[in-house]
């Protein structure tokens, strides 16, 4: 980038780490426009030049989160004994490494998100990253070939997220986030890992009802 564009950056960047700091310390509710231009040093209409308005720093954080997750999986090395199970707790592990760091901020941006509709509106990409990871599982034979890669890539994180909501309002009270959310992926598992593994047979068969073999 250029002088320009740097400087521009920078501005940019004191808006953001300045929202940030003042919902971790007064709320989201209780944090002003008047504010963050305050804190970031800048004139109150030099805010409108980057953000339209409050709810648009949540909505760069949520991006924030989501290219640092595509980024965090892409360098993960997968070993040729990587089952689905091992990629989707190494999925979480990273989704609470981030929560754990930013513990201070998460509680007031969550309740900001979910205020603004974006659970039900935004684009689900973890989602996607966690039917991405149970497709692949799919083709490998780990995963059962009639379970939805879609339908349970929502089911995680469904799951992830109302355990963090719970999480963010009282983390001292709470396991480590990494183990919990591992948890939750084996629960989840149970009812998605291939037949085969679990000596069970398929839906369709003679032994349809998927009784466990004696």
């Amino acid at each position: 980038m250029g002088r320009r564009e740097r400087s521009k950056q920078r501005v940019r960047d004191g808006l953001y780490t300045s929202a940030l700091s003042l919902f971790a310390e007064q709320g989201y509710e209780g944090t002003t426009i008047d504010q963050i231009a305050e804190r970031a040093d800048v004139a109150r209409g030099t805010f409108f030049n980057y953000f339209q308005r409050k709810e648009d720093i949540v909505l760069a954080w949520a991006d924030k989160r989501r290219k640092r997750l595509v980024a965090a999986m892409e360098q993960i090395p997968q070993g040729p004994h990587d089952d689905v199970t091992v990629l989707l707790e190494r999925c979480m592990s990273i989704l609470a490494d981030f929560n754990e760091s930013e513990r201070d901020v998460v509680p007031a941006i969550l309740t900001a998100w979910v205020k603004s509709g974006r659970p039900i509106f935004e684009e689900p990409y973890t989602a996607e990253i966690f039917a991405d990871i149970i497709e692949a599982g799919r083709k490998r034979g780990d995963v059962a070939p009639d379970v939805d890669p879609a339908r349970v890539g929502n089911i995680l994180r469904d799951a992830y997220l109302g355990h963090l909501y719970r999480w963010s309002q009282a983390p001292e009270a709470h396991p480590p986030l990494r183990m919990e959310l591992r948890e939750i992926v084996r629960i989840i598992l149970a009812g998605s890992l291939s037949y085969a593994r679990r000596g069970w047979t398929a839906p369709g068969t003679d032994a349809s009802r998927a009784v466990p073999r004696s």
